[in-house]
């Protein structure tokens, strides 16, 4: 394998300039670095202290008016801050006092009857009322008579229904009576319901 020296006269290799950068590097330590120790000096802050104390002869009376109206702004604004941030503070603690004050109330709410104890009582009442055609389906109970001379017997057995069981709640899903009822006469169908309370956790 041969290996030929580059040509670097005709390639488009080109050095890097490095002129430049030695320049700024002659500068950097060319500074005089002792002159910044004359803005950390005693006197320096003394001075700071009379040009601040000089300024409202130095600027004119319209800047100092604007920088006033400024400085008065934002003392409202704070202050109104202020005053909001504490009425808000009063009206959480209001707040908080009047939920602690607050009476733990249960909720009260409809819950179906067991089936069980709904067909126990179909069972038993319809000894009673042999006329009807007593059925139950859940926690409902449906009554039907084919005849409306029997609205006297009709009637006492959802009476019966409304007082059958422990803690009952009966509600009147239907009631027909008369020629509206279609194949039956009288028609009524009562659903089942028990009271539940449920204390709050």
């Amino acid at each position: 394998m041969d290996f030929k020296k580059p040509d670097f006269k005709k390639s488009n290799f080109k050095a890097p300039d490095v002129s430049k950068h030695l320049d700024s590097l002659k500068s950097l330590q060319s500074f005089d670095w002792r002159g910044l120790q004359k803005y950390t000096s005693p006197k320096a802050a003394e001075d700071l202290n009379v040009f601040l104390e000089r300024l409202p002869h130095n600027v004119s009376h319209s800047l100092l008016i604007a920088a006033g109206i400024a400085w008065g702004v934002a003392g409202v604004l704070g202050l109104f801050t202020t005053v909001k941030i504490q009425a808000l503070t009063e009206l959480r603690a209001e707040l908080e006092e009047a939920q602690s004050l607050q009476p733990i109330v249960p909720k009260i709410k409809d819950v179906a009857v067991n089936p069980k104890e709904v067909r126990a009582f179909e069972e038993k009442i319809k000894d009673t009322y042999k006329g009807l055609d007593i059925r139950s389906n859940g926690a409902s109970i449906a009554i039907t008579a084919t005849s409306t001379a029997q609205f006297g017997q009709f009637r006492e057995a959802i009476g019966h229904v409304q007082n059958g069981g422990s803690g009952w709640r009966v509600n009147i899903d239907r009631l027909c009576v008369g020629r509206e009822c279609g194949q039956h006469a009288l028609a009524a169908s009562l659903k089942i319901n028990k009271v539940s309370v449920d204390k709050p956790g």
